[in-house]
């Protein structure tokens, strides 16, 4: 194998690498805005533990984090919560770096 071949071969690993350990501090970060927002909306603890896999499953909607915010957002609509959307975008921005620390 040339080294051109080998090279190639650890770029890949690499961004197979950087592509998982970033899939894990998103679904962190998911999970704990899913625990903040349970808390707001006033989630019992049986009630939080689903709720938080409804916010963890609603980022599979579509690329990126919109599809996250829409869903804390409607559900904060819905229950009458006056939580400003640049609130709700910082939560999540603190809570990916956090989520970031756990996997340094």
């Amino acid at each position: 194998m040339s080294s051109f071949d080998e090279r190639e071969k650890s770029f890949e690993k690499k961004f197979v690498h950087d592509e998982e350990i970033q899939f894990k501090i998103n679904a962190k970060r998911n999970k704990l805005l899913g625990l903040w927002a349970a808390e707001k909306l006033g989630k019992n603890d049986s009630e939080k533990d689903s709720y938080i896999q409804e916010v963890i499953k609603s980022d599979f909607s579509e690329p990126g984090d919109e599809d996250v915010f829409k869903k804390i957002h409607n559900d904060f609509k819905k229950a009458s919560l006056d939580i400003p959307e640049n609130q709700i975008r910082q939560q999540m921005k603190d809570l990916l770096e956090s989520a970031k620390k756990d996997f340094k």
